[in-house]
């Protein structure tokens, strides 16, 4: 008894914290114990979404400056207590590299440059998980020039695709 009160006493404490950041994911209090990483990774989606059309800003690490690709990735995580590289190349040797019927909302996926296809140039985060059809968060300086929602299966980034790894343990 005393040890779930004092889980439940953690995961409201957790989500004070979380509730008193900008546009910070809901806990369902009602049900503590439901917590796990499925649900962690619903609520690293929802807080992403909230950035939907936040412009894009080369090195943009913050919503009020705009995000480039590896900034927004960074930033969406660290909100949930998880560091990852602020630049796109840092994720070459990064985790462990999943098959695409292993693709989970959540995973990050790592891209080669638009122009350089010998090197890490961008990553994104998967928000609807069909494998190599699956649809990513990103923030681009392409046609959409911010935070938008893209498709895996599309040429452009079907050509371009290096890795998807989980960071969510």
């Amino acid at each position: 008894m005393l040890r779930k009160l004092i889980y439940i006493v953690f995961i409201v404490l957790f989500a004070n914290c979380l509730q008193s950041q900008n546009k910070a994911p809901q806990i369902d209090m009602d049900q503590p114990e439901m917590i796990t990483a499925d649900v962690i990774r619903t609520d690293v989606i929802k807080f992403a979404k909230a950035y939907l059309g936040t412009t894009y800003h080369y090195a943009g690490s913050e919503p009020s400056k705009g995000f480039d690709c590896s900034g927004f990735v960074s930033y969406v995580f660290k909100n949930f207590n998880i560091n990852l590289p602020n630049s796109s190349k840092g994720y070459e040797n990064l985790g462990t590299a999943l098959k695409p019927e292993e693709f989970k909302v959540g995973d990050v996926l790592v891209f080669y440059g638009h122009l350089d296809s010998s090197h890490i140039g961008h990553v994104g985060i998967i928000c609807e998980a069909k494998g190599m059809k699956s649809k990513f968060i990103h923030s681009t300086s392409g046609k959409a020039y911010g935070v938008t929602i893209s498709e895996l299966g599309s040429g452009m980034y079907t050509r371009r695709f290096y890795k998807c790894i989980n960071v969510i343990h």
